[in-house]
């Protein structure tokens, strides 16, 4: 159940992170005397960085010994048992004196094992101490190689440098993989090119609980990866597949938003579909990306789905430029 007081943190969560948005995508500048000059590429992912990792973590608990922690990135999820600590996604590297701390709270057991759901920095920037410390870090093995390469992010104008092989994963895969943790069997499956071409599920069988990435942005329109092999087509399917697994007491964790159910899904899919419906019908007329989005087809979902990172103009270039 989301409380008042739940729903009051998750709005304040969401204005920090539109906030960084909007600094990270338009501000970019710093004041050198009278004089105003663009801010370099470092400068930008460091503000992005920063701004993001302001954000305070918030502890959920999902389950008896599951436990999910959002805010400074997306969306954590910590399996605790008695002898140690497992872990999908890892937030921004700003976070991680928070991140640490809270972890800790959770109980003295060190982590073991770190799962990435995707490549992007908000899920990862902190593999690199918490393999530092002795945790084995699991992903998709294209995460391993996007985060091997440098990336220009577009929509959010980030130029992403090569990350330090120190984050890199350790154990990777190509279609699916099972983790065993503490008695447990977690099942982990390639989604296909979704948000990225990395993109994966975490399944908890026995909590009935699963973690699905950045294929799902709960409650706003979706950043989609074109640069690393992101689809509005793919998004689409990725959803259904995470629909297939889920029955109505199912919590589903989201990359970005609140905790979900299987209905909450739904409705995000049938946007998505909508949405690529609407822009595949202008892309095929012939239209432009500018009159694309100059003919507004998404006017009647804005009030619903464009109150996160993207408005609907915005939205129309994502999927216009993925399909």
């Amino acid at each position: 159940m989301i409380t008042n007081h739940t729903a009051r943190l998750v709005t304040r969560r969401e204005a920090l992170l539109t906030g960084a948005t909007a600094a990270a995508g338009l501000v970019w500048s710093r004041r050198l005397g009278s004089v105003q000059q663009p801010a370099t590429p470092a400068d930008r992912l460091a503000t992005f960085r920063a701004q993001i990792g302001a954000a305070p973590i918030q502890t959920q608990p999902l389950a008896e010994n599951i436990t999910m922690l959002s805010g400074p990135g997306g969306n954590v999820v910590v399996l605790l048992r008695s002898d140690g600590k497992l872990v999908v996604d890892t937030f921004v590297q700003p976070a991680w004196p928070k991140l640490r701390a809270a972890l800790a709270a959770l109980g003295p057991a060190p982590v073991h094992v770190v799962i990435d759901t995707h490549w992007h920095l908000d899920h990862v920037d902190n593999n690199a101490p918490l393999h530092a410390a002795g945790a084995t870090v699991v992903a998709h093995e294209n995460t391993k190689q996007r985060m091997s390469q440098p990336h220009h992010l577009p929509f959010l104008e980030l130029d992403m440098p090569r990350s330090p092989s120190s984050s890199f994963p350790q154990r990777t895969f190509t279609d699916s993989h099972s983790v065993s943790f503490g008695g447990e069997t977690l099942a982990l499956a390639h989604f296909g090119p979704a948000h990225t071409d990395t993109d994966i599920y975490v399944h908890f069988p026995r909590e009935n609980i699963l973690h699905v990435g950045d294929i799902f942005f709960n409650g706003r329109y979706p950043f989609i990866d074109g640069s690393t092999g992101g689809a509005v087509n793919g998004m689409v399917a990725a959803a259904d597949r995470a629909l297939s697994l889920a029955d109505k007491d199912t919590k589903i964790v989201p990359g970005h938003g609140a905790l979900a159910t299987k209905a909450d899904l739904v409705t995000y899919r049938d946007m998505l579909a909508s949405a690529r419906d609407r822009v595949q019908n202008l892309k095929s007329a012939g239209k432009s990306l500018q009159e694309a989005v100059a003919a507004k087809p998404l006017t009647d979902l804005d009030p619903v789905w464009g109150k996160g990172r993207f408005n609907g103009d915005t939205f129309v270039q994502i999927v216009y430029t993925t399909l």
